[in-house]
């Protein structure tokens, strides 16, 4: 009993001071040793140097090139002027009357494209504030607008999409990117669908009430701004957006890399990698593995490498400081990975006490005979605990993986359909108030939770639940396709 107790304290302290700015990399470890000491019989020391820091640094090193590539990817669509260019296009052809959509679907591509949620944000609000305003549409609708587009179906439900949430599960179920693809189109569609129906009926009560864009400054953001994003492993300086009088790229050029991204990765997945004679891997020196355990990794690196080597090659001219972009992005991609890593192995020192058998029993039998249910209940509630839907994924697989895996093979449901489960179950109770990225946008536009908080809770926390479940639901009912 001692020991739940000391979880559930270490978990609630995690929520609470995460959301109270202090960082993961101290938070977790520190944690972790708090609830080593209550627990008798481990040793604190060996808890450290063997179990948290083991599952930290094997995180690390399965996912680091994602993390480093993706970042570096973002850095470029900014810097080059691209990222700003696919969210004008999209902005201007869709008009003011069509403001909210606008900018939903402008975040929904970039994201989907591989460019991070923090560099859309950032890109995305300037010329949403703009919009909003012309439309006559409060500004406070404008964060639940953006965590729409970049928090939602693009992040953990779309086939494909190279975020973080949709390739941590590959190498536990043997999966690639597409996992479930007709049913992640679905979900996908149904969040799209649901969020923005609220978002209009929301600027329909407010016009309905006379209410129009406000009294904004829309002034650069404070200096707490500055600290937030950076602890999110951004510097404020380097994303904001750049003057419009640069040389941009035309629209074809700029979308270009997003294409390919999803394409060649669509590509690598289905012929290039299963064409390959990979039988080398099943040697020790090799990690004594089979090609599903990294074929998914694989096809990311590989599209990411060669879209970074497009738009380089493509916009060598509007990239004046190559190496500066390209250091930047690389260091962007440091802290979110040690943040992660940190609370991977925070949740393997939880799982590594006698009391986490019992959670473990508890968490596997809800549900009945549908490992679907307590796998996607497990995730949320980890990835809303930690503020983090690829932290909360990863303590969930790499403590209870395996047995999901196993439940999953006995129930007679696809590794495929627990993966998309998996990623669609990191995006709900993830955006709680605590979550960084959540704090971020709310800083971004200058706004507070007491102002924009509503609208997010309902587009990211409440309706990606209601897609959860009918994924579920149809899942359990026609399978994995």
């Amino acid at each position: 009993m001692i020991g739940i107790s000391a979880i559930a304290i270490a978990l609630l302290l995690l929520m609470v001071l995460a959301y109270r700015g202090l960082s993961l990399l101290i938070l977790a470890p520190l944690l972790a040793a708090l609830v080593a000491l209550v627990s008798v019989d481990t040793p604190l020391l060996a808890s450290y140097t063997q179990v948290f820091m083991g599952a930290a640094g094997d995180f690390i090193v399965r996912y680091f090139p994602l993390f480093l590539l993706g970042a570096v990817f973002g850095k470029l669509m900014e810097d080059s002027g691209s990222a700003e260019v696919l969210a004008s296009a999209i902005v201007e052809r869709l008009g003011d009357a069509r403001a909210i959509l606008a900018v939903v679907l402008a975040c929904a591509v970039m994201t989907y494209g591989g460019v991070s949620l923090f560099v859309v944000a950032f890109a995305v609000y300037p010329i949403s504030a703009a919009l909003f305003r012309k439309a006559n549409l409060p500004k406070r609708l404008i964060p639940g607008t953006i965590a729409l587009g970049a928090f939602t179906f693009t992040m953990t439900a779309l086939p494909g999409t190279p975020a973080i949430q949709n390739a941590i599960p590959m190498p536990y179920f043997g999966t690639s990117p597409f996992a479930a693809p007709g049913l992640g189109i679905l979900t996908g569609l149904v969040m799209l669908g649901l969020g923005q129906a609220w978002l209009s009926h929301r600027a329909k009560l407010a016009r309905q009430a006379g209410e129009g864009y406000g009294d904004h400054g829309d002034a650069p953001p404070a200096e707490h701004l500055r600290e937030r994003a950076s602890g999110e492993g951004f510097d404020l300086a380097e994303v904001t957006p750049p003057p419009s009088d640069r040389d941009l790229p035309p629209l074809p050029l700029a979308l270009l890399p997003i294409v390919l991204v999803i394409a060649l990765n669509l590509l690598f997945t289905a012929v290039v990698i299963p064409a390959m004679d990979t039988g080398y891997l099943a040697e020790p020196a090799y990690g004594a593995t089979g090609i599903e355990s990294v074929r998914g990794v694989w096809s990311v690196i590989a599209a990411l490498v060669i879209a970074i080597g497009v738009i380089i090659v493509t916009n060598l001219k509007r990239l004046e400081a190559l190496t500066t972009t390209l250091d930047s992005g690389a260091n962007a991609s440091l802290l979110p990975i040690f943040n992660t890593a940190s609370l991977v192995g925070f949740g393997s020192v939880i799982a590594s006490l006698a009391a986490f058998e019992a959670i473990s029993l508890w968490v596997t039998s809800v549900g009945g005979d549908n490992p679907l249910i307590s796998l996607a209940i497990a995730v949320n509630l980890l990835a809303g605990m930690t503020g983090s839907a690829s932290g909360g994924m990863s303590i969930a697989l790499a403590t209870l993986g395996d047995t999901y895996l196993a439940m999953g093979q006995a129930a007679g449901i696809a590794p495929e359909l627990l993966h998309r489960v998996t990623a669609v179950a990191t995006g709900g109770l993830d955006a709680l108030p605590h979550n960084g990225a959540v704090i971020t946008l709310l800083s971004i536009c200058g706004l507070t939770h007491r102002q924009a908080y509503l609208d997010i809770a309902v587009v990211a926390v409440v309706v990606p639940l209601i897609s959860l479940v009918l994924l579920i639901t149809l899942g359990s009912l026609a399978g994995s396709f």
